[in-house]
């Protein structure tokens, strides 16, 4: 029995200790922003997307991980509904856009929170998210309603937002403002458009699992969200997950997605490179000479033809030499076998040397069975014998 390769062995204990390493030792806080539902990090939305259910006792909350374009153009939607996205960025294109836009004429509620938007859309509903600069960011600034119901004496400070920024209203006829920051900029507004509404809320750390699940910022989002009508709401997963969930994920792209596995992935293909490079020319034999290979294309083409002949797959077998007896013209002489009239009849008569009786009767008996519903027997070798007859000729 051969003895195992030692760089192998050694390229194995290697990745064998860093996923047992990277397994067991203390995981550090993810503080990355994902916004997404299933996310137990500080700054997803599992807790929010879980609790909303009972915020919104007399609506149902609904997942989506369709385009904007697939969900309002496929789904059959209730007449009136609400759909809701909270995004670092929201990102839609003009077509989108105007889905969107014709979804709220007729009645519908769009709530959008994130940090940047489309300026196009920005634009038609007559407001600007705007960005102070870097020398005005002030992680103490407090937010707060303006309704005095949802108002609070302290506000609230979500102070991982660096707080630049803010909503510039430039058509405030169609536009309420419902939040300010200390500064008194709108970071929350209600924007009626059509027979519907689009509330735009331009800091969405305010809905993640950290201020959600604290004491002191809790209730904002819920107070933020009660401006939605008592309709169906659809939460949109599609611009940060994507259409695919756990389980439609294939294995490849689950390795990727966790940090131990992606690193061990790497390991391995770059250690099966490292291993092609210094092992391989100590331990490659002589390259034996292999003979060049027979085409067999012809025997393996009569062996298919036999075989449905003798099956009395008649009518297949006769369309499949009519594909490649207009193929195989189409390649010799150059000819457009789309339409088989009287201009393709002459031009192959022409280019083939066969008279132009023989011509029109092989293409007549082309055209009649690209017709018919079923071949027979006798239909299949008369168009047999039309074929190699001018094959012959040529």
């Amino acid at each position: 029995m051969p003895k195992p390769n030692k760089y192998f062995l050694i390229l194995l204990a290697t990745v064998t200790a860093y996923m047992l390493f990277e397994y067991y030792r203390p995981k550090p806080i993810d503080w990355r922003s994902t916004y997404q539902n299933d996310d137990k990090v500080p700054f997803g939305t599992q807790a929010l997307f879980e609790l909303l259910p009972d915020a919104l006792p007399q609506s149902t909350v609904k997942m989506t991980r369709l385009p904007i374009y697939n969900f309002l153009g496929e789904t059959k939607l209730p007449s009136l509904s609400n759909y809701l996205f909270i995004n670092e960025d929201f990102k839609a294109d003009s077509i989108e856009q105007g889905q969107l836009l014709a979804y709220v004429n007729r009645g519908n509620t769009v709530f959008i929170s994130a940090y940047n938007l489309p300026d196009s859309l920005c634009a038609k509903l007559g407001f600007k998210a705007d960005v102070k600069p870097n020398n005005k960011a002030d992680t103490t600034l407090r937010q707060n309603f303006v309704n005095p119901k949802l108002h609070t004496a302290k506000g609230y400070n979500f102070f991982h937002d660096d707080g630049r920024n803010f909503l510039m209203i430039k058509k405030p006829q169609n536009i309420t403002i419902l939040g300010r920051n200390a500064r008194k900029e709108p970071i929350f507004i209600r924007v009626q458009y059509g027979k519907g509404q689009f509330f735009i809320q331009n800091l969405p750390l305010a809905f993640t699992n950290y201020y959600v699940l604290s004491t002191k910022t809790s209730d904002y989002a819920f107070k933020a969200l009660s401006y939605l009508p008592v309709r169906p709401t659809y939460w949109d997963e599609y611009q940060k997950q994507g259409r695919f969930d756990e389980d439609q994920q294939s294995i490849f792209r689950y390795v990727r997605s966790q940090p131990a596995l992606n690193w061990a992935y790497y390991l391995v293909v770059f250690g099966l490179i490292f291993y092609a490079i210094f092992a391989g020319k100590r331990t490659q034999r002589i390259i034996p000479i292999i003979e060049s290979p027979k085409n067999t294309s012809l025997d393996f083409v009569k062996t298919v033809g036999r075989m449905y002949f003798q099956q009395s797959d008649h009518d297949n077998l006769a369309r499949k030499k009519i594909q490649y007896f207009l193929a195989d013209l189409r390649e010799r002489y150059g000819l457009n076998t789309t339409v088989l009239d009287k201009e393709f009849t002459e031009t192959l008569a022409r280019k083939s040397g066969a008279s132009i009786d023989e011509t029109a009767e092989l293409v007549r008996l082309l055209r009649d069975a690209q017709r018919s519903i079923s071949l027979s027997e006798f239909d299949l070798l008369t168009l047999n014998r039309a074929m190699e007859k001018l094959k012959q000729t040529i």
